[in-house]
């Protein structure tokens, strides 16, 4: 079994914005792309890049956990994270619509989202258990500072209004997130929490 790597998807949301403009040009991005390079500030373009990816993932992890989780707590959860973010990906692509431009392309992040899909797909049992769950505090701790920095340092008045109005979720799913990590939804003492004996065969 292997872990979801949480370190890239960590890494990637650490990118600065400098870095997704940059990219994005360098790799011939398409003209939809440099549309929104023109149209959006650093701060927003990379917010849109991220934030574009993040709620479908979580639409997609949480329908595999919702299916493969092995406690109903979890798979509850996994189905909040569905429910909720159906409507955050229409929020987003309403405002992006209305601004008549697509969301840059960011793929070093979709590649970390695909490889976290991809080890829920094999993982089965409690290491599903333990993986989702690792992952779902990792990413909302990340994308719960990714919104906050939207709020504090974006230039569009509609992406701002958008993560102001969606942060109160995000940081709710954390809060649920990290009491599942305590161990006991997991089948583990709150002593032993996630970092338990079950945890070795795999890899970091």
């Amino acid at each position: 079994m292997n872990r979801i790597p949480t370190l890239a998807f960590s890494f990637a949301l650490a990118l600065s914005a400098g870095q997704f403009g940059a990219r994005a040009q360098s790799n011939g991005a398409a003209d939809t792309a440099s549309d929104a390079a023109s149209t959006l500030s650093p701060v927003d373009y990379n917010f849109v890049a991220q934030a574009n990816l993040g709620a479908p993932f979580q639409i997609d992890s949480g329908r595999l956990a919702e299916q493969k989780a092995t406690t109903a707590n979890i798979r509850d959860y996994a189905h909040l994270m569905v429910v909720t973010h159906i409507p955050v990906v229409d929020d987003l692509n309403a405002i992006l619509a209305r601004k008549r431009i697509a969301a840059p392309p960011e793929t070093l992040l979709q590649g970390a989202y695909d490889a976290m899909i991809a080890s829920l797909k094999a993982d089965t049992g409690a290491g599903l258990d333990r993986d989702y769950v690792e992952g779902q505090v990792d990413y909302q701790k990340g994308n719960a500072a990714l919104f906050r920095h939207e709020i504090q340092y974006g230039a569009d008045p509609e992406l701002r209004a958008f993560a102001q109005r969606t942060l109160p979720k995000i940081e709710d799913h954390l809060e649920r997130a990290q009491k599942l990590a305590k161990g006991e939804a997991l089948g583990v003492s709150t002593q032993q929490g996630l970092a338990s004996p079950a945890r070795i065969g795999t890899t970091e």
